[in-house]
């Protein structure tokens, strides 16, 4: 099934698209709303999200991404003279990236399809990157392309020349550009992200708290996320993960013992299911992962998920309907859109409990 078939509506209004933290709207991080999805009722309720202990229970484990947002929007200068915005989107070994050449228009950034094989964007600070093929490599090395592989070469390591000379990146519908803190989850501890795993944004240290004090437990894995680039809504490609050992143990002592694993986000489905066999099994792992869950791959790793709104014709909205069935996942999204519940990084969240 296409991602495109799960909402019968395709367009997304201005109006339902956060354009600005909450903080900014005079809200606390918990205080987002949250729509919550109870499949097992077939229930719809509305809350906000420091209410979220009300929904768990002793023994649930929550499962959460501790990557940390990079500063990986950099200006840059095409070969013509075009003045351009490049976002450093995987890191590669050997001074390599996936990366994405895309356009200015009023502070944020379009698709730039203008670009070949062999081009050198200037960087600042005599940085510089070169295009070398397209990613994923399909039939040519002329074929335009959205994503390329690059040779980056950088007068200081990465994290410090990011910090210096990059933003985060932004899409249109956030007008005013924000500090990085603004993109870092509580969680996260090592940097690797082009762009927040924005489940765990609405988290704060008090709330973690009360979740802790209530007995629910909370495990760490890692997976860097790569550029989405919302206008393309193609299939995500491969990107970094980490399930330790002590994360994959307690996933499994949980369902053992009748307990709730809730995934804080799709990034921590997608790092789960590609370690979790046909059985349950969750085993400890570390690579590179291109998995989609769809409606013919059923979840063998979770019961639950919190997560944002996705656009009508992003793949993640097949996940959540192997998660909860498409009737419910469409009812759902149709009373998130009739009470005005905002869509995106900086939006409002959804908690689905299967059972």
């Amino acid at each position: 099934m296409a991602a495109a078939d799960v909402m019968v509506d395709n367009s997304l209004p201005a109006h339902l698209e956060a354009g600005e933290p909450p903080e900014a709207r005079g809200l606390r991080r918990d205080e987002v709303r949250l729509l919550v999805s109870n499949v097992a009722r077939d229930s719809i309720d509305h809350a906000r999200f420091h209410d979220l202990p009300r929904w768990l229970s002793p023994g649930d484990l929550l499962v959460v991404n501790t990557s940390g947002t990079l500063n990986a929007a950099l200006p840059v200068e095409a070969q013509h003279g075009d003045s351009l915005e490049l976002h450093v989107s995987t890191q590669l070994p050997g001074g390599f990236w996936i990366v994405e050449v895309r356009r200015l228009e009023a502070g944020a950034s379009l698709p730039y399809r203008e670009s070949r094989a062999g081009s050198r964007l200037r960087l600042p600070a005599e940085g510089h990157a070169t295009l070398l093929a397209p990613y994923p490599l399909g039939d040519a090395l002329e074929s335009p392309s959205r994503l390329w592989l690059a040779a980056v070469q950088l007068p200081c390591p990465v994290l410090e020349y990011l910090a210096r000379y990059g933003r985060p990146i932004r899409y249109r519908y956030v007008k005013t550009g924000w500090p990085g803190s603004m993109y870092q989850t509580v969680f996260a501890t090592e940097p690797g992200s082009a762009e927040m795993p924005s489940a765990g944004r609405p988290f704060t240290p008090e709330l973690v708290t009360r979740l802790v004090a209530l007995g629910v437990q909370i495990a760490p894995l890692l997976l860097h996320t790569g550029v989405a680039s919302l206008e393309s809504h193609e299939p995500p490609y491969e990107e970094f993960f980490h399930v330790p050992s002590s994360t994959a143990e307690r996933v499994n002592a949980a369902r053992q013992n009748g307990h709730r694993i809730v995934a804080v986000g799709t990034t921590v489905v997608r790092a789960l299911e590609t370690v979790t066999n046909e059985r349950g099994t969750t085993s400890p792992g570390e690579g590179w992962t291109s998995l989609v869950v769809t409606p013919e791959r059923p979840l063998r790793s979770v019961q639950g998920l919190i997560s944002g709104f996705h656009e009508p014709e992003a793949t993640h909205l097949m996940m959540l309907e192997q998660l909860c069935g498409r009737a419910h996942l469409d009812r759902a999204y149709e009373e998130a859109r009739r009470i005005g519940y905002l869509w995106h990084e900086f939006g409002d969240s959804h908690l689905i409990l299967r059972e």
